[in-house]
């Protein structure tokens, strides 16, 4: 069966060095000019601009992935490209807050983020629900993880997936409230969103209080692994907690937090709750601003949840400048691990040493590290340490942008060390001078870049969020105070 757990293994540039190897967007933007961002007041970009040509560039080329590959009559999103692939249910919520991102930016229309948004909601609205094995989209108001391109039926055994569901709902409580004049799209996109929130039974996928689980299959029942440890699941027990209809106990998030000090750890610089692989420090914040608001566990710690993911990132760079493995390319300004795709699933021997490689796997210190970069865990880093992710992408791009950038931005991971491979690739190629290059976008990575270089540029999507009742009751009722919640 394929479910999270299974995919995961385990756990200053001028414009002519900027666009090397790679074709400049035609236009501007990508829609008319006609619609303007008129609109609420978080339709409207503050002015602030991109410091340089490639932050601009990579900002844009990740918003056009979801604009481009979306298909815009049911607003599936693809979980990779140019794979042929199936959908991704949390690229969709990438996609949906991608959009206003756009509008802010001049790269469409309000009028055609509209659209677009008000066809998505509608197509998962009517979505069959049930616990068909290949008929339905989802059960109990929960989506399952990878959904058919066609029909958006369940792809062939995916799971009912918990968190990839908070993510779909997080794109969708954000076009709730970015969308918030009177013309009747704006309205019946509101409504829909109640309609998709409310309908998640968070209760029903308790089978071990108080912990919920990672998923169900039709075949098998629940997945026999729970959210009881920190990871990406702050959305998840948030959008739990602040549930209008079947929401869990309040006291659920202590639960899962008195569990954290197992994971707080100066091993690689700054205290703070480790998780190896980015991804799990950046999804969250993705949607809500932790700047300034703290919950029990993080009084306590005398941080916030932004802090503790900027020591992560700082602690993932002190890895790569250390570099225990001694994999090529690791340094001050190319880091990076988190999940992504690998070169495939081998044991050979390289400069004398033997080497084992991974395919899609999560990645991070000393855990599964096999010299596989991912540029979205630097990029997406952005708003939490400015500096070194702006120096991280421009380092990147400079020294392999023209194998690893193209027409949405980075490829999804590049392995400096491996250049030559005896065993088959399942992604990929091998470059002789360079090493192996995904050759594919993923959906998820690239969400990440295009939202958080949008919270770092203007703060759009938080603030927005910081509006939306839900988000709000959510964080409340798991104890967070202080800060913009006062």
């Amino acid at each position: 069966m394929i479910d999270r757990r299974q995919l995961l293994g385990h756990t200053s540039l001028g414009l002519a060095g900027l666009m090397a190897g790679c074709a400049m967007p035609s236009a501007t933007r990508l829609g008319s000019v006609a619609g303007g961002v008129a609109g609420g007041a978080t339709g409207t970009a503050t002015g602030t601009a991109m410091p340089t040509a490639l932050l601009a560039d990579l900002h844009q080329r990740s918003f056009r992935f979801f604009w481009e590959t979306t298909d815009p009559a049911t607003g599936l999103a693809p979980d990779r490209w140019p794979t042929p692939s199936f959908a991704s249910i949390a690229a969709v919520g990438f996609a949906l807050t991608a959009y206003p991102i756009g509008v802010v930016n001049g790269w469409s229309t309000r009028d055609e983020a509209r659209t677009r948004t008000l066809a998505t909601l509608e197509f998962f609205a009517a979505a069959p629900q049930g616990d068909s094995k290949s008929d339905d989209s989802g059960y109990k108001g929960l989506f399952y993880h990878f959904l058919g391109t066609t029909k958006g039926h369940r792809f062939a055994r995916a799971e009912l997936s918990t968190i990839d569901t908070a993510l779909l709902i997080g794109g969708v409580l954000f076009a709730q409230s970015w969308f918030d004049s009177d013309h009747p799209g704006e309205v019946r996109i509101r409504a829909l969103a109640d309609q998709l929130y409310a309908a998640i039974d968070w209760s029903w996928i308790v089978p071990r209080p108080p912990f919920m689980a990672m998923g169900w299959h039709p075949e098998s029942g629940f997945i026999p692994h729970d959210w009881n440890i920190f990871n990406e699941a702050m959305l998840l027990y948030v959008l739990a907690l602040g549930s209008p209809t079947h929401a869990l106990p309040a006291e659920t998030w202590d639960a899962w937090t008195d569990r954290f000090d197992a994971q707080w750890t100066d091993k690689w610089g700054e205290p703070h709750i480790h998780f190896a692989p980015l991804f799990v420090h950046q999804y969250s914040h993705c949607w809500i601003d932790f700047r300034g608001i703290r919950d029990r566990y993080m009084a306590k710690k005398g941080i916030d949840y932004f802090e503790n993911s900027r020591r992560a990132v700082r602690a993932q760079r002190a890895y790569a400048i250390a570099n225990p493995g001694g994999w090529s390319g690791y340094g001050p300004d190319v880091w990076g691990l988190t999940a992504c795709d690998g070169p495939g699933d081998f044991k050979i021997d390289l400069g004398g040493r033997k080497r084992e490689f991974f395919s899609y796997s999560a990645r991070g210190p000393d855990d599964r590290d096999d010299g596989t970069l991912a540029p979205t865990a630097a990029a997406a880093s952005i708003a939490f340490e400015p500096d070194l992710a702006r120096r991280a992408i421009e380092t990147m791009h400079g020294r392999y942008g023209t194998q690893i950038y193209g027409k949405y931005g980075f490829l999804d991971s590049f392995n400096p060390t491996l250049t030559a491979a005896s065993a088959p690739l399942k992604h990929g190629r091998i470059d002789p001078k360079m090493g192996w290059v995904d050759g594919d976008y993923l959906g998820i990575d690239q969400g990440a870049i295009v939202v958080m270089m949008e919270n770092w540029r203007t703060g759009l999507v938080w603030s927005t969020m910081q509006r939306n009742p839900h988000i709000r009751r959510g964080l409340q009722r798991a104890g967070f105070t202080g800060g913009w919640l006062a």
